[in-house]
């Protein structure tokens, strides 16, 4: 399997040899969480038998997060319709929606006592709405019960159907994200099931509602720099809106390679090269880059989002 899903990148011109075989870089290694706030947490997660995406992905900036008060929660399932290179979540056949999960995240959210929630989802091509209803409902329902809360979505791409975007959209999340993962040469290996041009378009709509956009993309999984490059000048120009300006986030972080049957790591990039990534799209026009070797798409999603006016 390892060998089918490397010669899938060398297919896609990654250059042969280049795949990492030695160990981790002293920048990627992690800190150990030590705050009050996040054993607290901790122990209340453990006590109400609650399931985060940041446990389950064993999120190397866990522990940051959760002393701020930042979390990230799943929806829909965890059983993904699509099999994307790089992902750990299960993929086949999910079970049949659970239409109590908007209140039991909505009850997470305020046991957790979260001043900023990222609600996430696997994705759902099998259903007609590729799951918007219970998203909009998850949404509708946690800023009702949390108020005080400040509500981000990492959404699918939910085939391109204006429509469920629209419905997702309608329920009022502050800030709306959509990864597009890696560079346009690379989807064939990286997001066989989706388009580039579709997610691009999936942003622009975002912007043209009115609503902080957000995207985020992984390095080392066989991109060429400049390659970086021409996808946040194609941020720019893809999703601009008139005078209203374009994507305002985007997140870079080192690819890891979650078991031996994912895409393997081509190369680690260097903090200095990620100094570099965020000095360019920012000078673009991009109105907040976070780019570092830990960055993931919700590490410092508060931040980011008051940042920019979310």
């Amino acid at each position: 399997m390892r060998l089918r899903l490397t010669d899938r990148v060398l297919n896609n011109h990654v250059e042969a040899g280049e795949f990492v075989r030695k160990g981790k870089p002293r920048w990627l290694r992690m800190q150990l969480p030590q705050s009050k706030e996040y054993y607290e947490l901790v122990k209340m997660v453990r006590e109400h038998d609650l399931h985060t995406v940041c446990q389950e992905a064993a999120c190397p900036n866990m522990g940051e997060c959760w002393s701020n008060g930042v979390a990230t929660l799943m929806i829909l399932g965890d059983v993904c319709t699509r099999s994307c290179g790089f992902c750990n979540i299960k993929t086949g056949a999910p079970p049949a929606l659970d239409l109590e999960e908007p209140g039991r995240v909505a009850k997470a959210v305020r046991i957790m006592n979260l001043k900023y929630v990222v609600i996430t989802s696997v994705n759902r091509d099998e259903l007609a709405d590729g799951g918007a209803g219970i998203w909009a409902e998850t949404i509708r329902q946690t800023k009702a019960m949390n108020p005080q809360t400040k509500v981000e979505v990492l959404i699918p791409d939910f085939c391109g159907d204006e429509g469920a975007l629209d419905m997702v959209l309608e329920a009022g999340p502050d800030v709306v994200n959509h990864n597009l993962e890696t560079v346009k040469r690379l989807y064939k290996a990286v997001r066989p099931q989706a388009k580039y041009g579709q997610s691009m378009e999936v942003l622009r709509r975002i912007k043209e509602k009115g609503f902080v956009s957000k995207t985020g993309i992984m390095v080392g999984i066989g991109e060429r720099d400049e390659e970086v490059t021409e996808l946040m000048e194609d941020l720019v120009e893809m999703t601009k809106v008139g005078d209203g300006g374009w994507c305002d986030i985007l997140t870079i972080g080192q690819y890891l390679q979650p078991t031996e049957r994912h895409l393997p790591v081509n190369r680690f990039v260097h903090p200095d090269q990620f100094e570099v990534y965020k000095r360019l799209g920012e000078e673009m026009g991009i109105g907040h880059v976070e780019s570092g070797p830990m960055v993931r798409s919700s590490y410092h999603a508060d931040k980011q989002a008051a940042g920019v006016g979310g």
